[in-house]
């Protein structure tokens, strides 16, 4: 598990969080390729679940097709349910849901999270838990496409107003509508106080 200080200044991979389902609205597989296009163009390295089905593959595809470099980390027992991707840069097949996700911060400067499911949201809210904890001090990234995200940013804001997350850390999840305009935002992101640092009496 990775506590490199993250400066602030560049972004040279991202760990990008998204579905491997395919939806029958095509936006979201087209904001997929468009975010592996955008990715690779900037020669930003995309870090992903490893899968060639749903949003993960769509991302994969058009990133590698941009001349872009892509890492894929996926589990053994999902080397099959999810099909792993064999034409990646690299592809890491770990033992289970804890190793990919330490691995993702590991090769990662900060997180991208795109439309998804279940294991979408369990992967972004860990990534936010880490940064709460100080495990890691890079960027979280939300892109709300479509404003596919408006519900669970309200409930955010609801989490803050609240008491259950505290102001030190509600600035963590860093959301835009457009990925450049995320991007910029996470080059700006200065990392907060991690609970462990905070004085009991602040808590």
């Amino acid at each position: 598990m990775s506590t490199a200080t993250n400066d602030a200044t560049t972004l040279t991979s991202l760990a990008v969080y998204c579905g491997s389902a395919t939806p029958a609205d095509p936006v979201y597989m087209e904001t997929a390729r468009a975010v592996g296009t955008t990715l690779a163009e900037r020669c930003i390295t995309v870090v992903y679940g490893g899968g060639r089905l749903g949003l993960m593959g769509a991302i994969a595809d058009a990133a590698l097709a941009a001349g872009g470099k892509v890492i894929g980390v996926i589990p053994e027992a999902l080397v099959n349910t999810e099909v792993a991707h064999r034409g990646l840069t690299e592809l890491h097949v770990v033992p289970d849901m804890h190793a990919r996700k330490a691995l993702f911060t590991t090769l990662s400067d900060g997180f991208v999270t795109l439309p998804g499911g279940v294991g979408t949201m369990d992967e972004l809210w860990e990534a936010v838990s880490w940064a709460q904890l100080g495990y890691h001090r890079k960027p979280v990234g939300l892109l709300n496409a479509g404003g596919f995200y408006d519900k669970l940013l309200e409930f955010n804001r609801h989490m803050i107003d609240v008491g259950f997350i505290r102001p030190a850390h509600a600035g963590i999840l860093v959301a835009r509508d457009t990925l450049p305009e995320l991007i910029e935002a996470m080059l700006a992101y200065q990392p907060h106080t991690p609970i462990t640092s905070i004085p009991v009496d602040r808590l």
